[in-house]
C-alpha cells in the first residue's frame, strides 16, 4: 500500500469525523432553537379586549401594578384552583373569580386601601382572592410545566370572558373553597351570620381529596396556651350545623365557636372532632375552608364526570 494512499485515507477518515461531529453540532442546534421556541411565553398574560384596568395591590412583590381584568382573573385561577385540574372546573374558577371581582370593585373593602391608596384590590387571599404573576407560576409550576398549564388556564378565562354571576340582576358574593369534606356544602349563615338565597349548602359527595381526613394534635400544655386555659380536661359538645361543621364547643367550662377553635388551631375547617388523652387534645378534621359556596373539588369531580 503506497504512503500516498495512506495520507488520502487518513484524510477522508478525519473528513468523515468532522462531518459527523458538524452534523451532530448540528442537531443540538436545532433541538435547543425549538426548546427555546417552546418555552418562549409572554411575561405577561395576553387577553384581548379587556373590559377594564385595575390597580392591583400585589402582596408578594409590595408594588402596585395595573393590570387588566381578565389577565387578573387568570392569575387568581392559576393562584386558587390546581393547574392539572379539567378544564370545565377551572372555567367554573374563572366565572366565580370574576364575579368576586367586579363586586369588590363595586363594593371595595376598606382593607386594600388601609394598604395603598390608589389599590383597588389586593392579592392578599386574607383580603381578596389570592392571586400570582407570571414569575411566580413559573417557579409553582416548574419550566417544563409552565406552558402547558399557563396555556390551559388562559383558555379557561377567554372561553368564559365577560361572565359573571347574578342573583335578580344583581352580581352576587361568589365564595368558594377547597373541599366540603365530601358531604355537603354549608349555608352562608351558618359561618358569617348573614344569609343569601343562592348560598345554600347543596349535596356534594363522592369526591376523594387529600383533605378528606386530617389529624393534627397538641400536647396539654400546648392546647391550654393556646386556649387561653389553665386546665384542660373536659370537653362537652355544642351545637353541629346541619353539615356537621362545629358551631359551638365547650372546655372546661368556656364555649368557643368552632370559627374561634380552627383559628386557635389553625384548623384547615370547622368540620371537626377532638378527643383528650394521656398525650394532649388531637382533632380530626375534614375538608379545607369555610365549606360555603363552591367546592373546589366537588367542582373538580363533576368536570371529570361530564356534568
Amino acid at each position: 500500500m503506497s504512503l500516498r494512499f495512506i495520507k488520502r485515507r487518513q484524510r477522508y477518515r478525519l473528513f468523515l469525523a468532522g462531518a459527523g461531529m458538524l452534523s451532530f453540532l448540528l442537531v443540538l442546534f436545532l433541538l435547543g432553537s425549538c426548546m427555546r421556541r417552546c418555552l418562549l411565553v409572554e411575561k405577561t398574560p395576553v387577553i384581548e379586549n379587556e373590559l377594564r384596568m385595575i390597580k392591583l395591590w400585589d402582596e408578594a412583590a409590595g408594588e402596585l401594578v395595573e393590570i387588566g381584568l381578565e389577565a387578573y382573573v387568570l392569575g387568581v385561577v392559576a393562584a386558587e384552583m390546581p393547574a392539572s385540574f379539567a378544564e370545565e372546573a377551572l372555567k367554573a374558577q374563572a366565572v366565580a373569580a370574576r364575579t368576586y371581582a367586579l363586586k369588590r370593585l363595586l363594593v371595595p373593602d376598606p382593607r386594600v386601601k388601609a394598604v395603598h391608596q390608589a389599590a383597588e384590590l389586593s392579592s392578599d387571599p386574607a383580603v381578596n382572592q389570592a392571586w400570582i404573576s407570571t414569575a411566580v407560576m413559573k417557579k409553582r409550576w416548574g419550566k417544563w410545566n409552565y406552558l402547558r398549564y399557563y396555556k390551559k388556564v388562559a383558555a379557561a378565562v377567554q372561553e368564559t370572558q365577560a361572565e359573571v354571576l347574578l342573583y335578580n340582576g344583581q352580581l352576587i358574593d361568589p365564595v368558594y373553597h377547597a373541599s366540603c369534606g365530601g358531604r355537603q356544602t354549608e349555608n352562608a349563615e351558618a359561618v358569617w351570620q348573614f344569609a343569601f338565597p343562592y348560598l345554600k349548602g347543596v349535596p356534594c359527595t363522592g369526591h376523594q381529596d387529600k383533605h378528606q381526613l386530617t389529624k393534627i394534635s397538641f400536647t396539654h400544655r400546648e392546647a391550654r396556651e393556646l386556649l387561653g386555659l389553665a386546665k384542660l380536661d373536659k370537653i362537652t359538645p355544642g351545637q353541629k350545623s346541619s353539615t356537621g361543621r362545629v358551631e359551638t364547643i365547650v372546655l372546661n367550662g368556656k364555649s368557643f365557636s368552632g370559627a374561634e377553635v380552627r383559628t386557635i388551631f389553625n384548623l384547615p375547617s370547622t368540620k371537626f372532632t377532638c378527643q383528650l388523652d394521656a398525650q394532649g387534645l388531637n382533632f380530626s378534621c375534614n375538608g379545607y375552608g369555610h365549606g360555603v359556596g363552591m367546592c373546589q373539588y366537588g367542582a373538580q369531580d363533576l368536570a371529570k364526570a361530564g356534568k
